[in-house]
């Protein structure tokens, strides 16, 4: 099983939930359970505000989607300046901004940053999926060249990560780097 969405969009504030209620809405028809839902929806929320709130240059973002069997793939690429993760300050304990990065990195079972100075960034997040039993993801989360697996079975899939967050091209979706300009 596998879903791809692309979508790109105005870096506009009003972008942030139209995209989260997208990426809401396949999760749930899929059956994804709503504590992993809810922290895709929360980590997609704080990449995109980054984007929105740091990004300069760039009139527009993308969010790449990828949920392939039981992992789900999330890039948010921009077309700004580009940045350096590593020389982000750590927020005060008692800070109420500043916190985006350190919220996905909590959130997100693999986390990757790529920048590309003065033409954008990448910022790649990975989670396990879990699914509902007999739902859509369930049945077809492991399902082999000769279809989906037996639906019984009474719990859901934790299924390990299974290869490299950067497997895909990372550039937008007519194919141009992120920044590269028609």
């Amino acid at each position: 099983m596998e879903l791809n969405l692309d979508i790109r969009l105005p870096r506009d504030s009003v972008s942030v939930p139209a995209v989260r209620g997208l990426l809401e809405a396949s999760l749930r028809s899929l059956g994804v359970l709503a504590p992993i839902r809810e922290d895709i929806e929360l980590m997609l929320t704080e990449a995109c505000t980054n984007v929105i709130k740091h990004a300069q240059d760039g009139d527009d973002y993308t969010v790449r989607v990828t949920i392939m069997n039981a992992r789900c793939i999330l890039k948010v690429i921009d077309t700004g300046t580009g940045f350096d993760a590593d020389e982000v300050p750590e927020p005060s304990p008692h800070a109420e901004h500043g916190r985006g990065l350190m919220i996905i990195q909590a959130l997100a079972d693999d986390v990757r940053f790529r920048s590309f100075p003065h033409n954008g960034a990448l910022v790649a997040l990975e989670k396990r999926l879990r699914y509902w039993e007999g739902s859509l993801g369930h049945r077809y989360a492991h399902a082999g060249p000769d279809g989906p697996p037996d639906a019984s079975g009474g719990t859901p899939l934790d299924a390990s990560l299974d290869g490299p967050l950067d497997g895909s091209p990372h550039g937008s979706p007519d194919g141009r780097e992120p920044g590269q300009r028609a």
